[in-house]
């Protein structure tokens, strides 16, 4: 029997798992959402970190194959988003039915004209993220089932009139997050053979397209070979999809991390620290790696590792939250966009407006004041990123500085605008290095415990100058 290691990093703003083998081979990666339900959220991450590793498994049996023929990795590629697309209807169907039983209890004079708006609302949003999973590649962009739908949610309610704007706002706030905490359990081989069905009506309606520019030639030779030889991919999967559905995916030992790493249900041997796993995380995909910087949701950590990935020294943010994921996430909301927006639209700035608030609260009010003044949006948030890189260096150079090679790791990573400051700052401060921003970097506590889990190795921060660092309890 084949052996697997589990790891877990229950996050504040997100919850991540990595599957590896025998050989520290990532072979299945699962991200969601933590908000309320930490549990709900561990296990949810886990889900998908099984199904990812299906994919990889069935992705392994026609390696050859991917490699020799356009066809089958296009059609890879296509499938795993259809069956994203196929979970994401589970629970949009869900949802559906949890805002009409909202909706319905209301006790408005209008209910009956709110409940006529809602399902437009929905006939018209439930096509257009259809279209997007299987035509525009949504299910690659890293978005979570309640950001997807209250984008555009959102953006019908702004149509539906002002005296529905409560009401169906008020609809939503009570139904996401419920349905957003339920486990659901999905039949991998029946998902599979629902997003072949999809993809069969894709191919059979794929007209010929014309070369204008817009696209690379590779794009329109993938196009072509898949649909003139999907049937021919999806006979080959069909012989394997049974004994991959079946496979068992034995988890031999598991390891948890994360902000709430308490509440995960493991032995106290099987929970180790955040700094423990980014550190060891970060120096399994890049082994030079001498200083690793993680920004997550929570907190801010300065780390020094060894040349076995080990922690030597390390330093915490030692306020609030300012600085970090939710600090943004607050930003976000004081503007009224996504957080996929607020790293766009600050590098964009003409310009870095000072901020010097360094508690969240005092940030927004300070925010207001300024967009009362008149300073664009985009320049005060170039300011609000530039801060809150400025605080981690600080970070950094009091845990010791950037040594050999530097790792930047956790959810905030992904944010274009804080990548331009952290490079920045790193190469005015230390000079030229080796910078390491992996694409999956978000996952680098969660592979760390994965591969702590592997190695079933006792090992603890170092003790900690009281003066110095904030203990990460």
């Amino acid at each position: 029997m084949n052996k697997y290691y589990l790891g877990i990093d229950l996050g504040s703003t997100t919850s991540k798992a990595v599957i590896i083998n025998e050989k520290d081979e990532i072979i299945g990666r699962g991200i969601t959402n933590t908000r309320a339900n930490y549990k709900v959220a561990a296990d949810i991450a886990r889900e998908e970190a099984i199904y990812d590793a299906r994919f990889t498994l069935l992705s392994n049996i026609i390696k050859a194959d991917m490699e020799a023929k356009p066809e089958f990795k296009k059609y890879m590629e296509d499938i795993r988003t259809v069956f994203q697309y196929r979970q994401f209807k589970r629970r949009m169907d869900m949802l559906e039915a949890k805002l009409n039983e909202t909706a319905g209890a209301f006790l408005y004079n209008n209910k009956e004209t709110i409940l006529v708006k809602l399902k437009q609302i929905i006939e018209t949003i439930r096509p257009q993220i259809r279209h997007e999973f299987i035509n525009g590649g949504l299910g690659s962009k890293n978005q979570f089932f309640r950001d997807i739908v209250s984008e555009r949610y959102n953006a019908e309610v702004t149509k539906a009139g002002r005296e529905y704007f409560e009401p169906l706002m008020l609809a939503f706030d009570k139904s996401i997050t419920p349905v957003e905490n339920e486990m659901v359990q999905y039949n991998f081989k029946e998902l599979v053979l629902e997003s072949m069905k999809i993809l069969e009506e894709k191919y059979k309606g794929l007209a010929d397209e014309q070369e204008d520019g817009s696209k690379e030639d590779w794009y329109y030779a993938e196009m072509n070979a898949v649909r003139n030889n999907y049937k021919n991919v999806e006979m080959s999967l069909r012989e394997h999809i049974e004994v991959v559905a079946d496979h068992d995916i034995h988890i031999a030992k598991m390891v948890g991390t994360g902000y709430g790493r308490a509440l995960l249900p493991f032995p106290e041997d099987c929970i180790k620290s955040e700094i423990l796993c980014h550190a060891f995380g970060a120096h399994a995909i890049f082994p030079n790696t001498r200083t690793v910087l993680d920004i997550g949701g929570q907190d801010t950590k300065a780390i020094q590792v060894d040349s076995h990935g080990l922690v030597t020294s390390f330093h915490m943010n030692d306020r609030c939250a300012a600085g970090c994921g939710r600090y943004l996430g607050y930003i976000a909301d004081e503007f009224g966009i996504s957080l996929n927006e607020l790293g766009p639209e600050a590098v964009s700035a003409k310009r870095e407006t000072t901020i010097c608030s360094t508690c969240t609260v005092f940030a927004g009010a300070e925010v207001k004041e300024l967009l009362h003044n008149g300073e664009e949006r985009a320049n005060i948030l170039a300011g609000l990123h530039k801060a809150i890189v400025q605080r981690a260096m600080s970070l950094i150079a009091r845990s010791g500085g950037v040594k050999n090679e530097f790792t930047f790791t956790g959810g905030v990573a992904r944010n274009q605008a804080v990548l331009k400051y952290v490079k920045q700052m790193v190469t005015d401060s230390y000079g030229e290095l080796t910078m390491n921003i992996h694409t999956d970097s978000i996952f680098m506590g969660a592979l760390g415990g994965a591969m702590f889990a592997r190695r079933n190795i006792s090992v603890d921060l170092p003790a900690p100058d009281a003066k110095k660092v904030k203990s990460e309890n």
